[in-house]
């Protein structure tokens, strides 16, 4: 009865429509890479070209929807497999975010960051800020990151000595087994590793392949982390030159720092600093004749109890070139650089009521909002480190939303902060440490990109191990949910502008979690609960050998934590920092880092491509990178038996008859990096995935 009431037209349209098919939703795609975006990085009031990709003759009408405005985009090009539409559009100069509309007859969707969906959700739109550039060298740029005092040691004259000062109640110590655990409360443990170590090794880093050193605090401070900064001007003794050592050691029983002379006179003696600052420029010189850039670490949301600024020790309270700290004196200069919860003159000298980060007195939280010279300071130390003749190319920036007292001052700060750094070095990174939404700090103002957590290390680990970055949890119900991992990588990728996430540090370990290899055990514990040892037990290096697939083959900059590729375990910290392993490397694993880096360096598609999903199953994930004509597939099995897997590849670019040579296959006993011819037939590539197997695939041109 409907049929028989219905018009002549719509009959037709209804039957064009069923012999016209419904639309292929799978090939649908954007991005803001170049591939879909051109220019990626677009200066204000520039016209850009917008792209989008549908499967060929499958849809009627395509839209770019910008503020509410519908605007028609046309075909450009098309080939055997697709149509490209596209619209140029002219900017103004702040930001735009957008999203496509697409009509195929009746059918009708909307397609963002996340996929093709039947309504509008601006929280996943495309988002582009004018202006808005990342530097092109870190874009895919392969990090290592080194934690100084336990790479290697390379000068034995400036080892911190036993009692040399006290720190925490107890007295500094010079560790004389280097391959010891170490101690539970070891921030005043010293292994000897320092800048000359990493000069004795820097053949070692250009071998592996490294393109970025990222090292931890190497400023003058009392622990071994050095997130406790002493002295922002310079490069800590310790970690460099030692040209004038005077004095005496603290005698057992005195824990008065004002009496550690030979430790005053190797960090507060302008022979030994200056030593040191030269001896770092000579260390950015070399790597970067070797091809590699060098980040430091910033640490400004708190000093150390020991800096200049405070003397809390009185280590600096009498020496000459030296103020008087703001703990030894009302009258310091410096006073206005901390908060005194108790400011009556009487408490002076040594007034001890200061607000601490956490509460924590060796770590006096920095009061910005209170003292303009404070912030003036730290951007210009900010630009000092960026400039001749240290030359350094960029800053990691520790706990940078909480640096003030309020966010909008931290917003404001980092603008300042990110202005006085490009001016100096247009070309030098600012690279934060964040947990949560780093939207609101990645405009192109303020910070470049960020430590990848969100879109990187949790969800990878969840879905390898089951277990929490720090081992502290198990979640046995995320382990192998790759819908969780796909859901979750592409909610928080969809926080980053592009020209952040080609940047973003994507680790598996670090100096703050559990390394990787221990999470493979997928055993909760720390070395408080279970001991040391333990972290090294029932480790399972084919779930390692898959992560480093993906690390190497995901957007962004895989970042290395020092030992990782030599086969390191480790709780969290302090167990996270043990000592680089020289003479007992797994030299398998550092090969096949080797062989994982020099494909990731090789493939333009694999620094600044595309990504997208190709498979998920229970245990199984399988996602596209490509670029210009560059195709790859990589795919992960984590489960403990071989599967049959087969993927349409046409949403990557590669259709109907193709080869793809595959570059690399691991296994439960190890890998194999001979190159194997494979024929795709019908855009489907059909293999089978040995049990914890990780494969790359790259099209043949």
């Amino acid at each position: 009865m409907l049929s028989s009431r219905m018009s002549f037209n719509d009959k037709k349209l209804m039957y064009i429509q069923s012999m016209k098919g419904l639309m292929n939703t799978s090939v649908i795609f954007s991005d803001c890479t170049e591939n879909f975006l051109n220019p990626c990085e677009p200066e204000p009031f520039d016209t850009i070209r917008i792209k989008l990709r549908t499967s060929r003759a499958n849809v009627d009408a395509v839209f770019l929807c910008i503020d509410g405005t519908e605007m028609p985009m046309k075909v450009i090009e098309s080939d055997m497999a697709y149509d490209y539409y596209a619209f140029d559009y002219k900017l103004a100069d702040k930001k735009v975010t957008y999203y496509f509309k697409i009509i195929n007859g009746f059918e009708e969707c909307y397609y963002d960051r996340f996929g093709c969906y039947a309504s509008v959700r601006n929280e996943y739109a495309f988002a582009i800020t004018p202006g808005f550039k990342t530097p092109d060298w870190a874009k895919g740029a392969v990090m290592y990151q080194i934690y100084v005092d336990r790479f290697y040691n390379g000068d034995k004259t400036n080892d911190v000595l036993d009692r040399e000062y006290s720190y925490i109640d107890d007295y500094s110590v010079q560790c004389k087994d280097w391959y010891k655990y170490p101690a539970a409360m070891g921030v005043r443990e010293f292994y000897g590793g320092d800048l000359q170590g990493v000069l004795d090794k820097m053949e070692y880093l250009e071998k592996l392949g490294v393109e970025v050193i990222y090292f931890n605090p190497l400023f003058v401070s009392p622990s071994n982390h050095k997130y406790d900064i002493q002295d922002y001007d310079y490069i800590d003794p310790h970690f460099g030159k030692i040209v004038v050592d005077e004095g005496d050691v603290l005698p057992e029983g005195e824990m008065d720092n004002a009496k550690a002379t030979r430790f005053i006179t190797r960090v507060t003696r302008k022979e030994n600093l200056e030593a040191s600052n030269e001896l770092f420029a000579k260390v950015v010189e070399e790597a970067h004749k070797r091809g590699i850039k060098v980040i430091i670490d910033g640490v400004f949301n708190h000093s150390g109890s020991f800096n200049k600024w405070m003397d809390r020790e009185r280590i600096y309270e009498n020496q000459e070139g030296y103020e008087k700290g703001a703990y030894v004196s009302k009258d310091s200069p410096y006073n206005t650089f901390y908060k005194f919860t108790v400011e009556d003159s009487k408490e002076w000298p040594y007034n001890k009521n200061y607000d601490g980060w956490w509460g924590h007195d060796t770590l006096p939280k920095l009061n910005y909002e209170a003292s303009d010279k404070l912030e003036e300071y730290i951007l210009n130390i900010g630009k000092k480190w960026v400039s001749p003749p240290y030359n350094v190319d960029g800053w990691r920036l520790d706990v940078a939303a909480d640096l003030g007292h309020s966010e909008q001052y931290n917003h404001e700060f980092w603008k300042k902060f990110r202005k006085v750094v490009k001016e100096a070095n247009p070309n030098a990174i600012v690279l934060a440490e964040h947990y949560g939404n780093p939207e609101s700090w990645l405009q192109g103002d303020e910070w470049d990109t960020i430590m990848n957590y969100d879109a990187f290390m949790e969800p990878l680990t969840w879905f390898l191990t089951g277990m929490e970055k720090h081992s502290d949890r198990k979640e046995d119900s995320l382990r192998g949910n790759s819908e969780n991992f796909f859901n979750t990588m592409k909610h928080y990728m969809s926080k980053f502008q592009m020209p952040s996430l080609l940047v973003a540090m994507n680790q598996l370990s670090n100096h703050d979690h559990s390394r990787f290899l221990t999470r493979t055990n997928r055993t909760v514990g720390r070395t408080a609960s279970l001991g040391a040892a333990k972290a090294d037990e029932g480790v399972d290096k084919a779930v390692m050998r898959e992560a480093i697939v993906m690390q190497m083959t995901w957007p962004g900059a895989p970042t290395l934590y020092y030992g990782d590729e030599a086969g390191l375990c480790g709780w969290t910290d302090p167990d996270n920092r043990r000592a680089y392993p020289w003479g007992h490397e797994d030299v398998d694993l550092i090969e096949f880092y080797r062989e994982l880096i020099a494909i990731h360096k090789r493939h333009e598609a694999l620094k600044k491509g595309s990504f997208i999903e190709l498979y998920r199953d229970v245990n199984v994930i399988s996602y596209g990178r490509f670029y210009k004509n560059e195709k790859i597939i990589v795919i992960v099995n984590n489960n403990d038996e071989e599967k049959h897997i087969e993927i349409n590849t046409l949403p990557v670019g590669i259709f109907y008859e193709s080869n793809v040579e595959r570059r690399i296959l691991t296994t439960e006993s190890g890998y194999n990096a001979g190159k194997l011819k494979i024929h795709i037939s019908n855009s489907d590539l059909s293999v089978d995935m040995p049990p914890k197997s990780a494969a790359i695939y790259v099209n043949i041109v």
